[in-house]
């Protein structure tokens, strides 16, 4: 139950000046009590009223958690003086702020604020001085009242003060005539907060500005589902749910939206489909359009003796002692021919054996060879498999940090003007890869360069927008090698051939007799997490050789009873449990630990990174960090505001507390945060769910993210279900488009 104090700061014991969140000892009735909450300006002295309710904190004790307050005018004399002492003001200490209150007595504040210049009658002050003071305390007063304006439309103080140093005194009329440009200028506003302000203030719903901002957020939500553009009838209907306006309203703002060439219309004509009015955000278009043409540049033949090939074939194979079949065998003459090759195929099917004798191929013709992946996961395996070092996409290419920088403006060092030094060019995983990365490693490729991109299709499409792999694939103007072949040490793996049967839909026995692929049939979500926690404590690590950690639980949703949230909250109970050695930091609805297992949710490109040799010196330093990557929670520091947590590759990123939101717990993730990701073991919890989310494609990017084991815990008509289900959520992309009309 809420209740209200009063009292006055004594001390300030942390503030965090970016978003308010301040820990304060305020002395209420002789009590001293400890104050929690976000405060707009806070100064030792300073007397408040405060609304909130008395928690105990597991390693603080008790704590008053402000929900509101107020200041509150200082009643008496003492009161007064120990404000303006506080330092409160600079350039009033202790003993002016006593001469200030003796002159002026219970007046003293309002001279301050309304006649500064008085200030000038106490011994020690100057006019000048008197002067300074009155600015200040007008200057917070501006910043107060702009903190009271914004706080009445519901915006948080961290975001307020992002508003006020944008736009500062000009922030009343932007707010009053357009607030839809603060979803333009400042990340953090979009268009439904935006919307709300202009609700409260009194903006007509067919306003322009509304109508214009709102059709711009659609097509941004919509490149957040994987869509490059949206069919116009589609953008039109979420249009008229969002804003609430017909169709027609938004017509005449799609022809002057195109006019200032802020979105582009086209019309999308495939073979034997009905042709749709595509309505791109500008951007999006000119990028899908400039990797067509990158990727035509790129798609050079180069002319070779057969005879002279097929004897390095066969000599590669000799050296190597491994066996090509014919595609395997089809695919390193194309790459040798082609300036781009696509190389596809299921597990098992030998892409990597297939890399490697590319690789031999290029090596004894002396050419500089560059491997990458677009995960730190992915490349580390991919090191592994070819004994040549392989980078994420992003190290490639030079990632430079940016401030605020969104992922289709960030800068990469290697770029056109400054291209990539390699003659051959192998990028693995290229199912993950979205249009923006696909634009920004085809810009630092010169033509002349072989490119060959490697991918499994059926496995989930990329988190970005756009399905670049089957795009170039289903285009049909570049060369593809399909993998067909599930070899024979891939086919007594029961992972690989139950992965092959979900992609072709033909039903798996789950009858428990293989040695690598389990099901244990259970109907209850307690019982199957209890189940999980057995697997992962004493079962799986002994029979895979890898500790708790190093075993992923993937799961299709976020939310439920089998969901990332509510696992992974018991998940850390029972494989990091408190200790009074484990310091804690608690965070949005659950709290962070010393030795918890976290993944990082979104790509921060400016994010510093180091890696540490001996004695923890610093050996490597870089920016980045992506959606995906996985780390481990080393040390909290509680006086710096600091986590610090090692991510693969022994990269140490060292956070501050503002920037938590970025990371999740990690013990369980989605099947789609696995993507690129190899495992040990995975074990996978199933019960009913979405059927458009719960299909056929999720659970075989499942399966095939385990090495050595995997276990389903759950029930068999999920999985059956899911096996059957063919349904994908479309995605809007036109590269396979845009390639042809080039041709």
């Amino acid at each position: 139950m809420e209740e209200t104090i009063e009292g006055y700061v004594d001390h300030i014991i942390f503030q965090n000046r970016d978003n308010g969140y301040t820990v304060a000892c305020l002395v209420s009735q002789g009590e001293e009590i400890t104050c929690v909450g976000t405060f707009r300006f806070l100064n030792e002295g300073e007397t408040i009223r405060a609304r909130g309710v008395y928690t105990t904190h597991p390693s603080y004790g008790r704590q008053f958690s402000v929900s509101s307050y107020e200041t509150v005018i200082p009643r008496d004399s003492l009161a007064m003086e120990r404000y303006l002492g506080s330092g409160a003001i600079k350039g009033i200490g202790a003993a002016l702020a006593a001469r200030i209150v003796r002159k002026f007595g219970e007046d003293t504040l309002r001279i301050i604020e309304e006649e500064p210049e008085r200030l000038a009658e106490v011994k020690g002050i100057s006019e000048r001085k008197a002067r300074e003071i009155g600015e200040q305390v007008e200057e917070k007063a501006d910043l107060r009242r702009a903190m009271m304006f914004l706080q009445q439309y519901g915006i948080t103080q961290n975001l307020g003060m992002k508003i006020y140093r944008q736009y500062g005194q000009e922030m009343y009329r932007i707010l009053k005539e357009n607030p839809y440009k603060m979803a333009e200028d400042i990340p953090g506003v979009g268009f439904k907060i935006a919307d709300e302000i202009a609700a409260r203030i009194g903006i007509h719903t067919d306003s322009d500005y509304r109508i214009r901002s709102g059709i711009l957020y659609i097509l941004l939500q919509a490149s957040g589902e994987g869509h490059v553009y949206l069919p116009k009838e589609m953008l039109l209907k979420r249009g008229r749910e969002l804003l609430g306006v017909k169709e027609e309203y938004m017509e005449k703002h799609l022809s002057d939206l195109s006019i200032e060439r802020k979105i582009v219309v086209r019309e999308i004509k495939r073979e034997g489909m009905e042709p749709q009015t595509g309505i791109y955000a500008s951007k999006y278009y000119q990028i899908e359009l400039h990797v067509a043409q990158m990727l035509h540049t790129l798609n050079l033949q180069d002319s070779v003796q057969e005879d002279v090939l097929e004897e390095k074939i066969k000599r590669i194979q000799r050296s190597s002692r491994i066996e090509l079949d014919e595609k395997q065998q089809e695919a390193v003459r194309e790459c040798v021919k082609n300036g781009l090759l696509v190389i596809t195929g299921g597990p098992g099917t030998g892409k990597t054996t297939t890399i490697n004798a590319i690789i031999r191929y290029f090596e004894m013709e002396d050419l500089d060879i560059c491997l990458a992946a677009p995960t730190g996961r992915a490349a580390k395996r991919m090191t592994e498999t070819t004994g040549y070092e392989a980078k994420t996409i992003h190290r490639l290419l030079e990632l430079t940090g940016g401030p605020e920088q969104a992922q289709e403006n960030i800068r990469f060092e290697r770029n056109a003007q400054n291209p990539l030094e390699a003659d051959v060019i192998i990028i693995d995983e290229m199912s993950m890869v979205d249009i923006f990365l696909m634009h920004a490693l085809l810009s630092a490729v010169v033509p002349g360069t072989r490119l060959i991109l490697v991918g499994d299709i059926n496995q989930l499409p990329s988190v970005g927008p756009g399905s670049v792999l089957k795009d170039i694939i289903s285009s049909g103007c570049f060369p593809v090698v399909e993998l067909v072949k599930i070899f024979r040490q891939a086919s007594q793996s029961d992972i690989v051939v139950n992965a092959h049967k979900i992609n072709q839909g033909i039903p798996v026995v789950l009858d428990n007799k293989s040695r690598d692929f389990f099901f244990l049939k259970r109907y209850d979500a307690n019982v199957i997490i209890s189940i999980v926690i057995t697997l992962l404590q004493k079962k799986l690590p002994g029979y895979v050789d890898a500790s708790p950690y190093e075993i992923q639980v993937l799961t299709p949703m976020r939310k439920g009873l089998l969901g990332v949230e509510r696992l992974n909250g018991i998940l850390q109970q029972y494989l990091n449990p408190p200790s009074k050695d484990k310091k804690e930091r608690e965070h949005g609805q659950g709290l962070f630990r010393e030795g918890d297992k976290v993944m990082q949710i979104k790509n921060n490109y400016q994010l510093e990174w180091e890696i540490r040799g001996n004695y923890g010196i610093p050996v490597e330093k870089g920016v980045g960090v992506f959606n995906g990557d996985t780390g481990v929670i080393r040390e909290i520091n509680e006086f710096a505001e600091t986590m610090t947590v090692e991510f693969e590759e022994k990269r140490f990123v060292e956070y501050s507390f503002k920037q938590l939101e970025e990371l999740e717990l990690a013990y369980a993730i989605t099947i789609h945060k696995a993507q690129g990701s190899e495992y040990p073991a995975v074990v996978i919890p199933l019960l009913q769910g979405p059927r458009m989310l719960m299909n056929r494609n999720l659970l075989y990017t499942a399966v095939t993210r385990a090495r050595k084991c995997v276990t389903l815990v759950g029930d068999e008509k999920t999985f059956y279900e899911m096996e059957n289900n063919r349904m994908e959520q479309s995605r809007y992309t036109a590269l396979d488009v845009r390639i042809k009309e080039i041709q």
